[in-house]
């Protein structure tokens, strides 16, 4: 296959990290991203070069443009850590060779050639074949989410206890979660910010539904601690939100943290019970994850394949923006609830 010399991508504008924290949302893309024309890069040995066909857009997308994510940023290349397409070249090691002409779902954490752009750089070990019922849409989102999802519900599995609490109960994350814990006769307690997005989790399978803008919250939330005694919190949000929740909760909980979307600080209110309580606070983060449990991703991954296969998962889908209408269209699209955004090139 011939491959052009030039392709088009987003790319970010900034250097490194940022020095001053700023909001989880996406208010504009100028300041961090800019539409151009690079060089097609080669694959290094332990790569492959993707022809993307769909690149998803996550919460560690945006801290990461803004300078806020565990990576430094190279200034000039595309942005985007997940997609989905096809190994057009590879290296010379083996099983980047295995590669070739494969449908692959791919993460871009390591090589920062990302995937919002035609073509995109993965290391091999980054890149999932895709078997043929796995949609385009699943496929761009098959890593970040469903990973920390199978992941992170074997924390909870492996605590013992039947409930556990989650933030950002209407993310595509807390939903994939959900169904394991329905499956599993878990009871998921999750908080949201919209009393409409109440109804559509307790049918997926959570057991409280609490809105953190109601008069009542605090109240109801000492009402669902006392009654299920969880003792795993999965917080993507931090701030004040998170702190009333680790603050109920029983004595040896542990309050990990995958995600900021709330820029407020975050405080302990009674550090004492990490004394006398044995409450502790930890980080999750899917890449240190994959090279922890080496043993468990091949099993996740097939996981996570059948059942997007079978309709146990899907992908929630708000937009597809085209790559040439990215740089109006993202931020608005980003703002509405419950679905994933995706860029097509």
């Amino acid at each position: 296959m011939t491959l052009p010399s030039q392709m088009r991508g987003l790319l970010l504008v900034g250097d490194g990290y940022a020095r001053t924290p700023s909001a989880a949302a996406l208010e504009a893309m100028e300041p961090y991203l800019q539409p151009g024309r690079i060089a097609v890069p080669a694959p290094a040995p332990s790569q492959a070069l993707i022809k993307v066909s769909l690149a998803s857009i996550n919460p560690s997308d945006i801290a990461f443009i803004k300078g806020q994510y565990g990576q430094p940023r190279v200034k000039g290349r595309p942005a985007g850590f997940e997609g989905v397409g096809t190994v057009v070249a590879t290296g010379d090691d083996a099983y980047a060779r295995s590669l070739d002409g494969k449908r692959v779902a791919f993460a871009t954490g390591v090589s920062n050639w990302g995937a919002w752009a035609e073509y995109a750089v993965a290391e091999a070990a980054s890149c999932i074949p895709l078997i043929d019922t796995v949609r385009d849409e699943d496929g761009a989102a098959m890593i970040v989410n469903p990973l920390t999802a199978l992941a992170m519900f074997d924390i909870v599995r492996e605590e013992g206890e039947k409930a556990f609490i989650m933030t950002a109960g209407a993310s595509q994350l807390c939903k994939l979660i959900i169904g394991l814990a329905k499956e599993a006769g878990f009871r998921p307690i999750v908080t949201v910010r919209r009393d409409e997005q109440i109804p559509l989790l307790k049918e997926l399978g959570a057991a409280h539904v609490l809105n953190e803008k109601a008069a009542d919250f605090e109240a109801a939330l000492r009402e669902a601690m006392k009654a299920e005694q969880p003792r795993i919190f999965l917080d993507a949000v931090t701030g004040p939100l998170a702190s009333a929740i680790f603050n109920a909760m029983p004595k040896r909980a542990r309050w990990i943290v995958y995600g900021r979307l709330d820029a407020e600080p975050t405080v302990i209110r009674e550090p004492g019970q990490l004394i006398f309580q044995h409450k502790r606070v930890e980080g999750f983060w899917l890449a240190e994850w994959m090279r922890q449990f080496r043993d468990r991703l091949g099993p996740a991954v097939l996981e996570a394949q059948k059942r997007f296969s079978d309709g146990r998962w899907s992908t929630d889908v708000t937009a597809v923006v085209p790559l040439d209408a990215a740089m109006a269209r993202l931020p608005a699209e980003l703002a509405k609830p419950n679905g994933k955004v995706f860029i097509r090139p």
